[in-house]
């Protein structure tokens, strides 16, 4: 609905790049640099400084993209209220997820959502929480799902479920006897880490602070950026890790990774992030209500 150009140039302006914006648009990148330039033409101004290596917004551009921002909102929210008014919930969701929650718990309430709202189109990014967290910031994202408390001051965080994360090793690994692990047992093993940004990451470094030991000090044999990669490197005899129980499940069944509760016991909440400006629709709502329901 909104002024073609106007959707272009805001894209542009978020990417600072013609070729990321043209992928998102699905547009080549000369039609992206045509639209932007009749915009310049009509305000008779310029909205980018370009180089060879980059582009930048002048002071008019920033100030056309504060508008654009509004106008883009406005026009959605405008749709979304007059499809509503139909009564049906419809209309595209676009959801980030950190890792952890998008290969092992999205699947199958992705599933059952649309099951329950065939109108709806979910369109899923799977990114650590903090890049998560910055995309619904900025509105690339209605809503996010992440491993770690939110600390973006313009986001609504809402706590959906728990989570327990434990340490793992292989079957013969020295440790697979115990009961329990405590930090001082862990931190002198290799220890293969998620990357920084991740939820996970956020948590355990609390939990071995708050034992006394400084993340910077442990044995780190590696960071890797998913749980798959992790569970294989354990799994390897690469060393120890923690990670969500939800996580590990096939393998501890199979026997190809032991598990074993923290000491004290690690539970963390997953939370429900959205922008707290951001006009809440019903669709938006539904996705809310549904996901606390189905993680309980």
């Amino acid at each position: 609905m909104a002024d073609r150009r106007l959707q272009v140039f805001y894209t542009v302006a978020k990417q600072l790049s013609f070729t990321k914006a043209a992928e998102i648009l699905f547009m080549t990148q000369p039609a992206v640099t045509f639209q932007v330039k009749q915009l310049e033409e009509h305000f008779n101004t310029r909205l980018f400084e370009r180089s060879h290596s980059k582009i930048t917004l002048t002071p008019a551009g920033r100030l056309a993209m504060e508008y654009a921002e509004r106008i883009l909102n406005l026009t959605a929210e405008m749709e979304t209220r007059l499809t509503e008014m139909t009564g049906e919930v419809g209309g595209t969701l676009m959801i980030g997820a950190s890792t952890t929650i998008a290969e092992y718990m999205l699947p199958r309430m992705l599933g059952d959502f649309k099951a329950r709202y065939p109108q709806v189109q979910a369109r899923l990014t799977v990114a650590n929480s903090e890049t998560v967290e910055s995309k619904v910031a900025d509105h690339t994202l209605d809503i996010g799902l992440i491993e770690a408390p939110s600390h973006h001051p313009s986001l609504k965080s809402e706590v959906c479920c728990e989570d327990e994360l434990v340490m793992i090793c292989s079957a013969q690994h020295e440790l697979s006897k115990l009961s329990f692990a405590s930090a001082e047992k862990l931190a002198v093993q290799p220890y293969i880490s998620r990357e920084a940004g991740s939820g996970t990451r956020e948590v355990v470094d609390d939990f071995f602070r708050r034992a006394g030991f400084s993340p910077e000090d442990l044995n780190i044999a590696m960071e890797l950026g998913s749980p798959e990669a992790i569970k294989g490197a354990v799994e390897a005899g690469l060393g120890i890790a923690i990670v969500s129980r939800a996580t590990i499940l096939k393998e501890v069944k199979l026997g190809d990774l032991v598990a074993v509760p923290l000491e004290p016991r690690l539970i963390r909440p997953l939370s429900v992030v959205y922008a707290t400006e951001k006009f809440r629709s019903k669709l938006l709502q539904s996705f809310l209500d549904f996901t606390t329901d189905a993680l309980k």
